[in-house]
């Protein structure tokens, strides 16, 4: 029988503990032209819902930024070709099943969900777009996805809130985000929901996440300021150095603001939009780290004095992805050595002479070499609080990044020791 399920709190079977880091999910603003709806389509046996399907209003403009892992599911690969025309009229998230490293199976489950959902509504195939996510090599039942799209076409409209708990696997609170701004004398709203707690080092985006405005862009501007927002945001996040088969992030634009349309910087209230769009990006980003499976502490890692921002970015990886930094944390150690070792081991130009490194604001070695008068305690009491600040300075140039991190304890290896059952 598929019916709306009863929403549980989402956590790893083996616990219901909710990530310390955890936020209240926030107040989003209903988007015109944007009609979500969840239901229990029974991918994976557990007893909450696990298929988001959304409607989208005629003419809604589409952006998509893609995972670049060359093991990607079916639904990346149509995805991307799909974007290209960008126009949407639907969206169908699955959980508990990636549909990747499926071959043919899994691509013709993708197109039969298309098909079903462009044919109910009267559009082209290409503009449903489908995001799967869950356990990889186990091809998409075409029964439960046939069953369970029916179902989510007349299912009731549903708030972002059970939408987003929908989205997720091994999350433990769902996430979403919103920003609004001023485009003439129209205000333009954004509501966001992501899903992402493990599997995380994107090479473009990271895992799911979903943003929706009402506002009126033209497709190549959205792509433009989604692709820029992409990269101050989730590609400089990390929980464990993964790169998932499935990262998506879609931007959809219905245009019932009513505002006069974006095409470019040049049209007056395109950069407000922008920089709502990025501040949406980056909140979305951090509370996926804030989720990282097991995570404890939350990690800005803040990169100075590189040759360029590119270079202090892989700098700030390097350092956020290493499994000793990352355990120095969990267990409130100041081993700033460590940072010493992910500075050199980056590949990128550093001068040992030259580097400085602090935590919390207080610095620990400058110039390549420890502080005569270094006091450790204010650094141990920093590092004893939820939210964690690495600071390096290379001394070279003008490059600045900021890195997002979280620590790494025994519950990531309890989480997907045993992800599979």
């Amino acid at each position: 029988m598929w019916t709306k399920a009863a929403l549980l709190p989402m956590a790893h079977p083996m616990s219901d503990a909710v990530s310390p880091l955890a936020t209240p999910f926030p107040a989003l603003p209903a988007i015109a032209g944007v009609t979500p709806r969840v239901v229990r389509a029974g991918y994976k046996d557990w007893g909450r819902c696990d298929l988001t399907f959304v409607e989208l209003a005629e003419g809604t403009a589409v952006a998509g930024v893609f995972t670049r892992n060359v093991c990607c599911s079916s639904e990346v690969e149509l995805g991307r070709a799909n974007v290209k025309a960008g126009r949407a009229r639907a969206l169908v998230v699955n959980a508990g099943n990636s549909n990747a490293f499926t071959g043919y199976r899994g691509r013709e489950a993708v197109e039969q969900i298309m098909a079903q959902v462009a044919d109910r509504l009267g559009c082209p195939q290409g503009e449903v777009f489908v995001s799967s996510t869950g356990v990889i090599g186990v091809p998409l039942p075409k029964d439960k996805a046939r069953a369970g799209v029916e179902a989510a076409l007349t299912a009731a409209p549903c708030s972002w809130e059970e939408a987003a708990r929908t989205i997720g696997t091994t999350d433990t609170f769902p996430k979403g985000a919103t920003a609004s701004a001023m485009i003439g004398d129209r205000r333009i709203d954004i509501a966001a929901i992501i899903k992402g707690s493990g599997m995380i080092a994107p090479d473009m985006a990271t895992m799911l996440g979903y943003v929706f405005t009402d506002a009126a862009v033209e497709p190549a501007f959205l792509q433009q300021c989604l692709s820029a927002a992409n990269g101050h945001t989730f590609n400089c996040i990390t929980v464990d150095s993964d790169t998932s088969t499935s990262d998506t992030v879609l931007a959809f634009a219905t245009g019932k603001a009513g505002n006069a349309p974006l095409a470019s910087f040049d049209d007056a209230g395109a950069d407000a939009f922008a920089a709502a769009l990025a501040d949406v990006c980056r909140q979305l980003a951090h509370l996926v780290v804030k989720d990282g499976e097991g995570a404890q502490k939350f990690i800005a890692v803040s990169v100075t004095g590189a040759v360029s921002d590119d270079s202090a970015r892989r700098v700030g990886l390097s350092i956020a992805n290493s499994p000793l930094v990352k355990t120095a944390i969990a267990g409130e150690d100041a081993n700033w050595g460590r940072v010493v070792m992910a500075v050199g081991k980056a590949g990128e130009p550093a001068d040992r002479d030259r580097l400085s490194i602090g935590f919390g604001g207080t610095w620990a070695a400058r110039d390549g070499q420890p502080l005569a008068d270094y006091d450790e305690a204010p650094v141990d009491a920093h590092l004893k609080g939820r939210e964690v600040s690495i600071e390096v300075d290379l001394g070279l140039g003008q490059g600045r990044a900021t890195v997002w991190t979280c620590d790494l304890t025994h519950g990531y290896i309890s989480i997907n020791a045993d992800y599979r059952s």
